[in-house]
């Protein structure tokens, strides 16, 4: 458990930093649930998919009604909009009536985590209504992402641009997208077992065999040898022809038909271990890596990727093209090296639920650090990411995931853990 008294040498004490969250998380509320940010800049003062999910997931660890109830509205805003073939918005505004599915191509992971979202929500509050008023919705959004497979092979496919990292250089079977994609189905094989009073075998199956995919096709084991549940054999040899640039270091991105990403996702390889797919040598291995790339005299968290994609570096020219209205991506700024508090505090909620109490207080005081940064005008500005060089706030400030991962880190030192709870009920 977090020492409350305690006060960082490097900020604030870990409890001003929940309460801070809380107060944050509450001021984010509408009466259609979760705005991503209460100010109103560019599209931030609206109801998003992957955002109001996440914040959603915090506010039932919280025990505060007004959360809770704000995480329900929030993922019934989203099923109201759904698109005609299923696809869950990236954001809504519901003032103008503006539903957006996406730039230039679709989000993929507002639909994963908002069966997440809903998933736990009805685990842990036990709420029939909703259940019933979200089956529907969620049945749709399952259908699509089998489609979205594209050959029926178990992993999803997803454009540039079409997830989190909308402005960023990765595409094809990204990894993040299917660690997402496991835990929303298992979130999904729980409500079709109590609705039906029954096993769905055929997706217990199809969860199985995607755990394997993940494990065997994005961590490259030393043993040369190829393994059977290879996704496509030319491509995987392609990647062991590489060895000396990922071989048992990390996760790997993604792959495409092309080949190959190496740099080092970190939601990405956050996920691998919260969602219980990487064993004890692939964690510490991991937690090793990290502390290359966040030297102690820094600010602990983690970058969105690594290595930094610079002017010299042949995917810079990429990079440089792809953004929506203005270029972000400087080296150290926002996903090309940006440092996030959002992933750090999951990280910090895999770290406490694996036993790793020191290491896991430690990136939630530099979560803490960066929520409370200032800029003259006020403090606790949470900004969405923090530059990797100067330690200066950058992005759009009070981001509601921040205080969201912030609480979410904060509970699972606790003991409270994000998929920890499960409601008992009769069969």
């Amino acid at each position: 458990m977090p020492d409350d008294k305690q006060t960082s040498a490097k900020g604030p004490s870990l409890e001003e930093g929940y309460q801070q969250a809380i107060s944050l998380l509450s001021r984010c509320c509408s009466p259609d649930g979760f705005l991503a940010s209460f100010q109103k800049r560019y599209n931030y003062h609206r109801i998003w998919g992957r955002d109001g999910a996440i914040n959603s997931l915090a506010a039932l660890l919280t025990g505060h009604q007004d959360l809770i109830d704000c995480g329900r509205r929030t993922l019934l805003t989203l099923a109201k909009h759904q698109g005609p073939h299923g696809e869950i918005p990236s954001n809504v505004d519901p003032l103008s009536g503006r539903i957006s599915y996406g730039g230039t191509v679709g989000r993929v992971d507002s639909n994963l985590w908002f069966l997440i979202g809903c998933g736990e929500y009805w685990q842990r509050s036990a709420d029939e209504d909703f259940l019933d008023r979200i089956r529907e919705p969620l049945e749709r959004v399952v259908f699509l992402l089998g489609a979205w497979e594209f050959n029926n092979r178990g992993l999803i496919y997803v454009p540039a641009t079409g997830d989190w990292a909308d402005e960023y250089v990765h595409n094809g079977y990204i990894l993040y997208d299917q660690l997402l994609y496991f835990r929303a189905l298992r979130a999904v094989a729980d409500v079709r077992r109590h609705i039906d009073a029954g096993r769905d075998h055929f997706l217990e199956e199809k969860i199985c065999r995607l755990g394997q995919l993940i494990k065997v096709n994005y961590w490259l084991a030393p043993d040369g040898e190829l393994p059977p549940n290879a996704y496509h054999e030319v491509i995987y040899k392609k990647l062991q022809a590489a060895a000396c640039h990922c071989e048992d270091r990390h996760w790997l991105p993604f792959f495409t038909p092309l080949g190959y990403g190496y740099r080092f996702d970190s939601f990405a390889n956050v996920l691998a271990s919260l969602f219980g797919l990487a064993s004890g040598r692939q964690q510490q291995i991991v937690d090793d890596y990290i502390d290359t790339i966040v030297p102690a005299e820094t600010i602990d968290l983690l970058p969105a990727f690594h290595p930094v994609i610079s002017p010299k570096d042949e995917d810079w020219q990429d990079l440089n093209m792809t953004f929506s209205y203005t270029f972000k991506n400087k080296p150290y700024e926002f996903q090309n090296g940006g440092l996030w508090p959002l992933i750090t505090g999951l990280y910090v909620a895999d770290l406490a639920r694996r036993g790793e109490q020191e290491r896991a207080e430690r990136f939630l005081h530099g979560v803490c650090q960066a929520n409370s940064t200032s800029n003259g005008e006020g403090d606790w500005l949470f900004p969405e990411f923090i530059h990797g060089k100067t330690f200066k706030a950058g992005g759009t400030v009070y981001q509601a995931w921040n205080a969201a991962s912030f609480i979410i880190g904060y509970h699972a030192l606790q003991g409270d853990h994000l998929f920890g709870k499960e409601v008992r009920r009769k069969e």
